[in-house]
């Protein structure tokens, strides 16, 4: 029982940082365009984090049975992976990077699932399924790896044509008047990358919690606890309500706390922006991570943002994005699953070592 409060701590931990970490994702278009203060933009985006966190459960099923098989997966496993991604956010969040924590989180749980259990990888990972009844492909392979690499391409594509379409149809407007129209659209997007931050996020963490909580139940930790707790027992795989309240609730909790290192990358460095140039990136963000949510896509928000912030400052003039840091930005990207899930072996292996589950 201790081990299953540990796990739900470092679960509650991972959702909390994940919120500040993430925080640039939906609030440094607005704070860089000068359209909200830090203090107004933080407030918003948590109010629209916690809303959106309660809207649907697909992403949450997909991180918790979608990815490894749970007969491959013990309390210590959970809580190595979780280990795994806290680590790889703090670090990533010192050094103002825009890694993404779904794909830490994914990577520790991939790399604490093949140390823990034995056979072929591919029984202990879920790389390519199908649902027998609906058809619909998942697995790691159509739920991340093909995202991971359309999702990015995407935001660049579309936030490009996005912006020139706004060119061409405000070219004979004057700046003045853009920035003001703009201006005020650009809290409508802000809002609504908020809620497409939350769907999708904040799931995240909502799977893990039913993970842990159906693995104690299956392994008999709940058996005696009193009534008042028996809302823990999860016999199935299921995504309670006061799961969701909770996630929503410590998801806005971390948003507040503000994230201001990667506010700076994504906000200032990257490009400068303009507010017409926040609206399209943040529209073109927020259409895709609605999507994706939909469909149980865990997407990373920080890709989507990011090169759509890449692609709205395009263009411009190629010139106008410093690829230097996108360079930066890009190699934090490539090197989440790969170092999350190494982590994720090493600590699983270790810990497992000494204290078996």
């Amino acid at each position: 029982m201790t081990l299953i409060i540990i796990a739900l701590i470092m679960a509650l931990l991972f959702e909390y940082i994940n919120g500040f970490h993430d925080t640039a994702n939906t609030i440094a278009t607005s704070v860089s365009t000068k359209i909200l203060t830090p203090r107004q933009a933080i407030i918003l985006a948590a109010v629209c984090n916690m809303i959106g966190a309660m809207w649907g459960t697909q992403v949450a099923t997909t991180i918790g049975k979608g990815l490894v098989a749970t007969s491959c997966l013990s309390i210590i496993t959970i809580l190595s992976a979780l280990t795994a991604a806290i680590i790889w956010n703090l670090l990533t969040w010192w050094l103002g990077l825009p890694s993404s924590s779904s794909h830490a989180l994914i990577g520790g749980l991939c790399g604490s699932a093949l140390a823990f259990s034995d056979g072929p990888w591919r029984k202990i990972l879920l790389w390519s399924t199908q649902d027998p009844v609906t058809h619909k492909l998942g697995g790691i392979l159509h739920k991340v790896i093909i995202p991971m690499v359309v999702a990015p391409m995407l935001g660049i594509i579309m936030g490009f044509l996005v912006m020139f379409i706004l060119m061409v149809l405000l070219r004979k407007v004057t700046p003045r008047t853009i920035n003001q129209v703009f201006g005020k659209l650009q809290l409508i997007s802000a809002g609504i990358m908020g809620i497409g931050h939350g769907t999708n996020d904040a799931q995240k963490t909502m799977g893990i919690l039913a993970l842990i909580l159906y693995t104690g139940t299956t392994g008999g930790a709940f058996n005696d606890v009193p009534n008042w707790l028996a809302f823990l027992r999860t016999p199935e795989f299921t995504i309670s309500f006061w799961v969701k309240v909770t996630c929503a609730i410590i998801m806005a909790a971390g948003t507040a706390a503000g994230g201001w290192r990667i506010i700076k990358t994504l906000g200032h460095k990257m490009v400068r922006l303009q507010p017409i140039h926040g609206f399209a990136a943040q529209t073109t963000s927020a259409a895709i991570i609605l999507a994706a949510s939909h469909v149980g896509m865990p997407l990373s928000t920080t890709h989507v943002i990011s090169t759509s912030i890449m692609g709205v400052g395009a263009t411009k003039r190629l010139s106008a994005v410093k690829w230097g840091i996108v360079g930066n930005v890009i190699a934090a990207w490539v090197l989440t699953i790969p170092m999350t899930l190494v982590l994720g072996y090493v600590i699983q292996y270790i810990v497992g070592s000494f204290w078996k589950v």
